[in-house]
């Protein structure tokens, strides 16, 4: 499944920035990292110091400046605990989902069971609505878990690059959709910005890889632990940048889910590193995922060390050792939610008494 989706061209060139769109020509700058046989569109994540680099996208519209100084000290420590308490939620919250998903599924068959031959007989009495609820559901379940997993993911990225193109909302954008260690906020826009896109390209790039990776990883993890390590991936990537822009005394905005895609792209290279990939245009030439990731994050290390800033590759190379360390060690990891599922499995058949 892997082989035969194509990410190697846009993902290169998508990998490193989190908010720029000129993918074609920034093939060293990708931050997205995920690899296929039939094309390759990496993931983007864009790191301003100055408020003329914000230029580099082009729109009629009005376009964001970036906010420089120093870091604060407060900002760093209120990013590591934020980032901290946000990974414990998430995880906590997809055990209590994992949960109730797997209650409602047996519910549901056992009712089916049951009642199966009434429902058959109520089938002539639908109407036309009915019939169109059905068909949509019919095309849903037909979906792979994957889709099922991208398309809200899909829809918030969508709906935040629309926000951007409201100019009444550009300060509200500005503040809570770009992470910068230098704001006066810190914490909810290292998630929300995971999710905002500026450029046309910038978010088609993102997407497409992410749609092209995320069936292996949803059908290796489940669909709960994957939204998990994606949404916690994002909020870490962004930990990464910051961290790095207060030890360089750099601070600039970025924006993109660049960073939690390279962990997707990251832990399917990890998990499956002789699968051959090949670069968009270029199908002859095929490469293993497992040297290509470590391409990608040698190229994102090259860059932190020299200080390129066309892209936010310490945010990248964040994403990519989180999707490493989840595939070696996720599974132990993971495993550690059964003391917390027992607990909300009694918490509930109390409340039920």
């Amino acid at each position: 499944m892997l082989v035969n989706r194509a990410l190697c061209q846009s993902w290169l060139t998508q990998v490193t920035y989190r908010f720029h769109g000129n993918v074609a020509s920034r093939f060293q700058a990708c931050r997205h990292t995920l690899f296929t046989q039939r094309a390759w569109q990496p993931p983007g994540r864009y790191f301003h110091t100055h408020r003329s680099r914000w230029s580099n996208i082009r729109s009629p519209a009005v376009e964001p400046a970036a906010e420089g100084g120093t870091v604060p000290p407060n900002n760093v420590i209120k990013a590591i605990a934020f980032t901290g308490a946000f990974s414990i939620g998430c995880f906590a919250g997809a055990t209590i989902i994992e949960y109730e998903n797997t209650r409602s599924m047996i519910l549901s068959k056992a009712k089916q069971a049951r009642f199966g031959w009434l429902q058959n007989r109520l089938l002539v009495d639908r109407d036309t609505w009915w019939q169109i609820k059905n068909d949509a559901r019919r095309f849903w379940d037909s979906l792979t878990p994957g889709d099922k997993t991208f398309a809200p993911i899909l829809v918030c990225n969508l709906l935040a690059f629309g926000l951007w193109r409201l100019p009444a909302m550009r300060n509200i954008m500005m503040t809570y959709f770009t992470s910068n260690p230098a704001a006066r906020i810190v914490c909810w826009p290292m998630f929300l910005s995971t999710f905002s896109h500026y450029s046309v390209m910038h978010i088609f790039a993102n997407m497409y890889v992410l749609h092209s990776f995320s069936n292996a990883a949803v059908l290796s993890m489940g669909k709960e632990q994957f939204m998990a390590v994606y949404l916690s991936a994002g909020v870490f990537s962004s930990l990464m940048s910051i961290l790095y822009k207060a030890g360089t005394r750099q601070p600039g905005m970025s924006l993109g889910a660049s960073g939690a895609i390279m962990t997707v792209l990251a832990y399917v290279c990890a998990q499956y590193p002789d699968t051959q990939l090949s670069i968009l245009f270029l199908p002859t030439v095929t490469f293993s995922a497992g040297a290509a990731i470590k391409v990608i994050m040698g190229i994102d290390f090259a860059g932190c060390v020299m200080g390129w800033k066309f892209f936010d590759h310490a945010a990248h190379l964040g994403g990519a050792l989180f999707g490493i360390f989840w595939a070696n060690y996720g599974a132990q990891v993971w495993a550690k939610r059964i003391g917390l599922l027992n607990y909300y499995h009694e918490l509930r058949r109390t409340k039920q008494k």
